[in-house]
């Protein structure tokens, strides 16, 4: 793998394989720790809410973040080595994996379908983003009005773009815009897109530093453009200065809201993004779902990615970024409705070294009256391939019958670390009703205790007098090598749980060749034995640690009598 991967510098040694137990139960602050296998039936619509843009609020987004928790510093800017990730952390002995079901936010849909009339009045399709700023917390969606069925306007016409936003995370509004005409007037909350292509799917990414400010704002489109006698997908490249008025980034004149062939950035081929988007190692990463040739075959649906160097040229080569394993069964022809596939590509959380993703885990059926759709849990740490860290494990599962998010969910590329919890926003359509098309989605908000998708703990198989048995075991792991960015001090931190004098994890520093570095080792080892979301981690009294190799790995060792308590996150170097 490269040395550099999505944000920060990491160095990953050889691959190896290593087993260990996966178990989807943990006892560890087991108050979010069961997967909520239902949700509450939508209560009625609320009003459609307006609010007021003052337009000096959109100046400037440079600063420091008013909405975030001071009590924790942003995990995103730094280092992090998840549990889960079985790069950051390839080598261990006597642990096992635990992955943790979030819970259902308790005010969902935290944003719902708007009243007869207005622009998302059919549909509240959260194919979209989250993007915390300044002041608030920004989310673009889909929306669809009335003309959704409306055989009068061009097929495409309906689907637009909107936008919300909120103070929490979780209380969000429809801000009057003023933008955009609908049903004669701009009352609404649509944003600006020049030219406007009608568009299913959209994902936005924030980058303040790039030096052209009308592009600091990049927005990814699924639209259509015609071929033969249907429609089919492809993508199109916004560019925005305040996130609220769109330029199309490629010369073209639509055509009844569909992009002509003659104007594609990518093959002619039906492609559905952008499930997800992001900047790895320089890159434009642009990935959704098809079932196009690949030169190895695969059944039905497909995690297909594309890069770019500025995100207006495409490449036209393209990866296969995520393949579940019974798409190595192929089914034939006519069924591509049919079997277990990946729905709409992989929603992604950069973490710089590493990146989380949600894919869609679509269930199959000869008929879509029998199709439905959770929500899977993968990771990536080179931008390219993504891999499930416990096999085909159901990260969220559709709601029961009768509740708002009945039938199958959606990813969008929303999350957050908001004070003790993670919030991962996503959506909700019904593929049973695909051809009834009844009004349908909203936007909910799956929570989890924060950054702990997972944790490591103590497994005692190995322990006994078996002829596979030791009598005493050590329970440990160590990390690859990370490089540490720049001169000066470094902080490190663990996200644990379980902790106690009688549940502790001994933390030591090692060279790149796994040779103990004194100073951090042995009896200069750091021990924690407090519970938290960030516990630093300090050796000698010391926090701010100097003077270290340029690529270090980490040893922690689980210990104590109660050591079966503890439940390890992730550690985070800063």
């Amino acid at each position: 793998m490269s040395e550099l991967s999505c944000g920060f510098i990491m160095s990953w040694g050889r691959f190896l394989c290593v087993g260990f137990v996966l178990s989807s139960i943990t006892a560890c602050d087991n108050t979010q720790s069961t997967q909520t296998e239902t949700s509450q039936a939508e209560p009625a619509q609320t009003e459609y809410e307006i609010q007021e843009i003052v337009p000096q609020s959109f100046v400037s987004f440079s600063g420091k973040s008013n909405v975030s928790d001071s009590k924790y510093f942003d995990e995103t800017k730094a280092i992090t080595l998840f549990a889960f990730d079985d790069v950051s952390i390839p080598f261990m002995q006597n642990l096992k994996l635990e992955m943790r079901s979030p819970q259902r936010h308790p005010a969902n849909p935290v944003l719902r379908r708007g009243p007869p009339g207005t622009p998302d009045s059919w549909a509240v399709q959260f194919y979209g983003s989250v993007i915390r700023e300044i002041d608030k917390y920004r989310m673009w969606y889909v929306a669809a009005g009335d003309d959704r069925l409306d055989r009068s306007v061009p097929r495409s016409s309906p689907w637009r773009v909107a936008y919300a936003e909120s103070q929490d995370g979780v209380h969000w509004t429809k801000p009057n815009l003023g933008l955009v005409e609908y049903n004669g007037n701009r009352n609404n909350n649509l944003v600006l897109m020049d030219p406007r292509l009608g568009t299913v799917n959209v994902k936005v990414l924030f980058e303040p530093d790039d030096p052209n400010p009308g592009r600091r704002y990049k927005l990814g489109a699924h639209v259509w453009f015609p071929k033969h006698d249907v429609r089919l997908g492809t993508f199109a490249p916004y560019a925005s200065a305040d996130g609220l008025r769109w330029k199309l980034l490629i010369e073209t004149k639509p055509v009844g809201a569909e992009l002509p062939q003659k104007d594609m950035v990518l093959p002619a081929l039906h492609f559905e993004p952008v499930g997800g988007l992001y900047k790895c190692d320089g890159l434009y990463y642009l990935n959704g779902q098809n079932a196009i040739v690949a030169s190895r075959p695969y059944h039905g649906r497909v995690v297909r990615q594309f890069i770019s160097p500025d995100f207006v040229n495409w490449s036209h080569a393209s990866t296969v970024g995520f393949v579940r394993t019974a798409q190595h069964k192929l089914l034939g022809p006519g069924k591509s409705r049919e079997g277990e596939q990946n729905h709409e590509g992989v929603s992604v959380w950069n973490r710089g070294n590493v990146l989380v993703g949600i894919s869609g885990i679509w269930h199959g059926a000869k008929e879509w009256e029998n199709v439905t759709v959770d929500l899977g849990f993968v990771v990536s740490n080179d931008g390219v391939q993504f891999r499930q860290p416990a096999h085909e494990w159901v990260f969220l599962k559709r709601g029961q019958d009768g509740a708002w998010d009945q039938g199958g969910l959606l990813q969008g590329q929303g999350f957050e670390n908001i004070g003790d919890q993670t919030f991962i926003y996503y959506g909700a359509w019904d593929p049973r009703n695909w051809q009834g098309s009844p009004p349908r989605g909203g936007v909910g908000i799956a929570t989890l205790p924060r950054d702990r998708f997972a944790d490591l703990k103590v497994d005692e198989t190995t322990k006994g007098n078996g002829n596979y048995q030791l009598p005493k075991i050590k329970s440990e792991f160590i990390t690859t090598a990370v490089n540490l960015k720049g001169e000066g001090a470094h902080r490190f931190y663990v996200n644990a749980d379980g902790l106690s004098e009688a549940a502790q994890l001994k933390i030591e520093l090692l060279n790149d060749n796994t040779i103990p570095l004194a100073k951090f080792s042995g009896e200069n080892a750091a021990t924690i034995n407090k519970s938290g979301f960030q516990i630093p981690i300090t050796w000698n009294g010391k926090q701010e640690i100097k003077d270290l190799p340029d690529r270090i790995r980490m040893k922690v060792t689980f210990e104590g009598e109660k050591k079966t308590d503890i439940c390890f996150s992730a550690l985070y170097v800063k």
